[in-house]
C-alpha cells in the first residue's frame, strides 16, 4: 500500500474509531506528512506518500527524528513525533501491511517539565471584574466572554470541551455541566455560583441574539460565535490572550493557564489531589501531581522571602 494510502486510513481510524480528539489528529496529520515528505526527499519528482509502507523501518525513522531535531524542535515535539510514528507503526502491523511496528524500538528524547503559569487569585478576580463591567453594557458578545471566562476557571475546563458543551449539558439549579473530554469519556462537573450566575446571564439576554445572527438553525451548543455558529476555539484562545496581555507574568496566555491556575487554587484551598483529577478529567494521577508542584514552589518562594534564616 502508498504512504499517503496509508496515512489517510489511519487518520480515518483514529477519528471515527477511536474517537481522538480533534487537535491529536490534527498534530498527527502534520507528523505524518512530514514523514512522508522526508521518505522522498531524496526522489527527484516522486510525490510525497508515493513509496510503499514497506520502506518504513528503524533506520528510517530514525533519521527523520535526527533531522527534526537538527531543525531545532522542541524535545516535547520530537517525543510527540515518537509517539505518532509508534501509533502509526502499530495500526499498520495490526493490519499486516508491515510484519512489525517499525517504531516500536525508538526512543523519545527526554521532555523539558516546566511548570505551568498560574495566576494568582488577585490577578482572576481583576480579569473576572472587567469582564463583568463590560457585560453590564448588555452586549450579547460581551455577555457571552465574562461567561467563557467564569467558566473556564470555575471548571478548569479544556477548551475544546468548554466550545463542545451542549445547552443540554448545564443544570444552573445544581449548578453542574456534563462534559464530554478526551477519549469520549464523560465528566460532571460542579461551577460555583458566579460563574452559574454569569452563565444565566448570557442565556438570558446573549446567546438568543447571537442564534438570530445565524443563517441556518442554531446548533445545540451553549456558546454561540458572532455569526450564530459554534464558538470556536481559536476565538476564545483571543478572548483570554487578550486579558493576559494586561496581567504581569511571563508564560503562556491562552485558556490553559486558566486551567492550571484553577487546579493550583483548589489545591491551595485544600482539594484532595483526587477530586482534582476528576474535576480534570486526568486519566493518570501523575498528570494532576504537576500542579502539586506549583504550589511547592510556590510555598518554597514565599518561604525563602519572608523567613529570617531561610
Amino acid at each position: 500500500m502508498r504512504l499517503d494510502e496509508a496515512i489517510a486510513g489511519f487518520l480515518t481510524a483514529v477519528e471515527y474509531e477511536y474517537g481522538y480528539s480533534p487537535h491529536t489528529i490534527a498534530a498527527y496529520r502534520r507528523d505524518l506528512r512530514d514523514l512522508a515528505a522526508f521518505v522522498v526527499a531524496d526522489e527527484a519528482g516522486a510525490a510525497p506518500g508515493s513509496a510503499d509502507v514497506q520502506v518504513l523501518d528503524l533506520e528510517l525513522l530514525r533519521a527523520w527524528l535526527w533531522q527534526r531535531q537538527q531543525r531545532g524542535l522542541a524535545p516535547s515535539t520530537l517525543a510527540r513525533n515518537v509517539a505518532t510514528a509508534k501509533s502509526f507503526g502499530g495500526w499498520l502491523e495490526q493490519r499486516r501491511l508491515v510484519p512489525g511496528n517499525p517504531a516500536s524500538r525508538l526512543r523519545a528524547p527526554k521532555r523539558e517539565s516546566p511548570l505551568p503559569r498560574v495566576l494568582s487569585e488577585d490577578q482572576l478576580q481583576r480579569i473576572l471584574d472587567r469582564a463583568a463591567a463590560r457585560a453590564r453594557s448588555g452586549d450579547p458578545a460581551e455577555l457571552r466572554d465574562r461567561a467563557v471566562l467564569e467558566l473556564l476557571y470555575a471548571t478548569a475546563l479544556r477548551v475544546s470541551e468548554l466550545c463542545g458543551l451542549r445547552l443540554d449539558g448545564i443544570d444552573l439549579r445544581e449548578r453542574t455541566v456534563r462534559v464530554l473530554g478526551k477519549g469520549g469519556k464523560e465528566r460532571v462537573v460542579p461551577l460555583g455560583a458566579p460563574a452559574a450566575g454569569a452563565v444565566g446571564d448570557y442565556l438570558g439576554r446573549g446567546r438568543s441574539p447571537l442564534a438570530a445572527r445565524a443563517e441556518r438553525a442554531s446548533p445545540p451548543v451553549l456558546f454561540l460565535g458572532n455569526d450564530g455558529g459554534p464558538l470556536a476555539d481559536h476565538a476564545v484562545y483571543r478572548l483570554v490572550s487578550r486579558e493576559l496581555e494586561q496581567e504581569p507574568g511571563s508564560g503562556p496566555r491562552g485558556p490553559h493557564t486558566l486551567r492550571h491556575s484553577a487546579a493550583t487554587h483548589l489545591l491551595n484551598g485544600g482539594a484532595d489531589l483526587r477530586v482534582v483529577q476528576e474535576m480534570l478529567g486526568h486519566a493518570s494521577l501523575g498528570s494532576t501531581q504537576v500542579y502539586t508542584h506549583v504550589s511547592t514552589e510556590r510555598l518554597a518562594e514565599t518561604y525563602r522571602r519572608a523567613h529570617p534564616r531561610a
